[in-house]
């Protein structure tokens, strides 16, 4: 019993002793990795839906506080995201025989810049975009629409984190 303790213990310091952080989220954050900060994402698409660039930056910041254990910062983070929600788009997807749309899809993309400051290898610069459909027949107003949006900004942060922090 007394050896099995003793090999608990050595892998216990082992583990820790790691220079590399892991967490249950699937992150790997070296320690040197304390803060991160989240510059506001302008809207530069061509079809601008008002408020959306303020979501899209509380979505991604407030999925960093959920998923890390990194502080905030206004500036001089370790982490840092930025860059512009480049489209907002409305297309039909399928049609009728009365040639209507069946079904719309909403697809919104963000290009997004991520410069680690500990490790420059991982910065990127890289297009985000993700989707919903919905009945032709109903307009994207509302409720539904705003469960839209929280829809694919809920995919599109998910994968900024998997691309900068995950490495997926």
């Amino acid at each position: 019993m007394k050896s099995y303790k003793i090999i608990l213990l050595f892998s216990l310091f082992s583990i820790s002793s790691c220079s590399i952080k892991y967490s249950l989220t699937g992150a790997s954050i070296s320690p040197e990795t304390k803060t991160f900060q989240v510059n506001y994402f302008q809207n530069v698409a061509a079809l601008v839906e008002p408020g959306i660039e303020r979501d899209f930056t509380n979505s991604l910041t407030n999925l960093l506080i959920n998923q890390t254990s990194l502080d905030l910062v206004k500036s001089k983070g370790d982490l840092i995201y930025e860059g512009e929600i480049t489209e907002y788009r409305i297309s039909p997807t399928t049609a009728t025989s009365t040639n209507t749309a069946a079904q719309n899809r909403l697809t919104i993309s963000v290009n997004v810049r991520f410069y680690d400051k500990n490790d420059e290898e991982a910065n990127f610069e890289k297009r985000f975009s993700f989707y919903f459909d919905y009945a032709g027949s109903s307009q994207l107003i509302g409720a539904q629409k705003d469960s839209a949006i929280e829809e694919i900004f809920e995919r599109i942060t998910q994968d900024v984190f998997n691309a900068s922090l995950a490495k997926w």
